[in-house]
């Protein structure tokens, strides 16, 4: 079965403006299912090559002409990021030939590859991020990036099916790979098979790290501090490396889409704002696997709960914006007086206060801070507390609660 992902039309418009296209993002997230769907759709055949094929991608490395003589466009070219080496060959031939959407090519390290991609195809690429399955994708409804608006959420709830305790924390505990709604989902397997494909080929391999089994110990650490400000020094001391070494790693996994991190609020009015960024697991299967946890129940229930719920609710907003190649106008704010707001949102000149709360209940204490913006030199607009109540409904009059389906 497939799912249909709110990418394909932006994959589809930049098919027909680019002479190659590529789409990145971590492992297992659909882009090789994405892009053969549309090859088969299509009106011309499109030959598909794996570089995970060691025979493949000792021809590409070693034989790149060859490799391209073999290999005529239209054709999909699977985990490029194998061989750097063919991104000038390729920018030769679309240089030549000049037709659109020759190649489409994936890539599951941004890292790795960015910089050989703005070397080689700058102005002939489109660069398409992707991740795991967003609520709206998984719910089959479109996407659209979340706004602090009650008459859009208003909309929004009239197409969405509502959900309880149980069945959010089942969707955090699954998490967003697409395997996850597929038939039978062996969670184990899948996500123990995940981390040993991304330690052994693409941290061993790509990125030459010494002990991978350090490395899975630093994962870990950052998975049991997800929704928590970065914090190098106890990451450190985790795991038993230096700080460097720390945030270098750190960067890997975000480079690699599997953390994100959201940038604190502050300009010259909020002097006292602390600049430190938090960090956040982009998909909440693969947070849960590492922290160890056994079933939504228990997770529901446990001392990290809360912090899952924000991490499934900040890492939904951030899809809803990269699925429509924007930017998110995403941020925090924390003060030195210990004053937070969850989430900031900043477009068109103002500011938005969103909390996150996994009460069904929420009061105007959810929203005490909120009037720290006051203060930012910007116009301060609608406010949100993100929640488990069962509607779009007002706590005062300029902020309300937003159904945590509704993101």
């Amino acid at each position: 079965m497939y799912i249909k992902r709110a990418l394909e039309k932006r994959i589809l418009t930049a098919d027909k403006q680019f002479r190659a296209l590529i789409v990145t993002g971590p492992r297992q997230v659909g882009k090789t299912t994405l892009l053969k769907h549309l090859a088969e759709e299509g009106s011309r055949y499109r030959e598909y090559i794996t570089l995970d094929d060691p025979v493949e991608r000792e021809m590409a490395v070693r034989e790149p002409v060859i490799f391209m003589a073999r290999h005529k466009p239209p054709v999909i070219i699977d985990e490029i990021q194998y061989a750097p080496n063919l991104l000038p060959y390729i920018k030769m031939y679309v240089d030549e030939h000049k037709n659109e959407g020759d190649f489409w090519l994936t890539g599951s390290q941004k890292f790795h590859l960015m910089k050989n991609v703005s070397e080689s195809l700058a102005g002939r690429l489109a660069v398409i991020e992707m991740y795991g399955l967003s609520h709206s994708e998984i719910e089959g409804v479109e996407s659209e990036p979340f706004v602090c608006d009650h008459t859009v959420m208003d909309e929004r709830n009239k197409v969405r099916t509502p959900q309880g305790l149980t069945d959010v924390y089942e969707r955090i505990f699954r998490g967003s790979m697409p395997e996850a709604y597929l038939g039978n989902f062996n969670r184990k397997e899948f996500y123990s098979g995940y981390v040993n494909t991304y330690l052994q080929r693409d941290i061993r391999d790509l990125t030459q790290v010494a002990d991978e089994l350090d490395f899975l110990r630093f994962m870990t650490a950052c998975a049991a501090r997800t929704s928590e400000m970065v914090n190098y020094a106890d990451l450190a001391k985790d795991v038993g490396i230096s700080e460097p070494t720390a945030k270098h790693w750190l960067s890997l996994l975000v480079s690699s889409g599997i953390v994100a991190l959201v940038e604190p609020y502050f300009n010259n009015t909020l002097k006292r704002a602390i600049k430190t960024p938090k960090m956040y697991f982009m998909d909440t299967g693969l947070a849960v696997y590492l922290t160890r946890w056994d079933s939504p129940e228990t997770l529901e229930v446990s001392a990290m709960s809360g912090k899952f719920f924000e991490t499934y609710v900040v890492s939904e907003i951030l899809k809803s914006y990269y699925i429509k190649e924007l930017r998110p106008p995403v941020y925090y704010y924390r003060d030195t007086d210990g004053k937070e707001i969850d989430l900031v949102l900043e477009y068109s000149g103002t500011v938005y206060p969103i909390e996150i709360k996994k009460t069904g209940n929420p009061g105007k204490d959810s929203i005490k801070n909120f009037d720290v913006l006051q203060n930012s030199g910007k116009l301060v607009g609608e406010g949100a507390v993100v929640c488990m109540y069962n509607k779009v409904h007002p706590i005062d009059l300029n902020n309300w609660t937003v159904p945590v389906w509704l993101i």
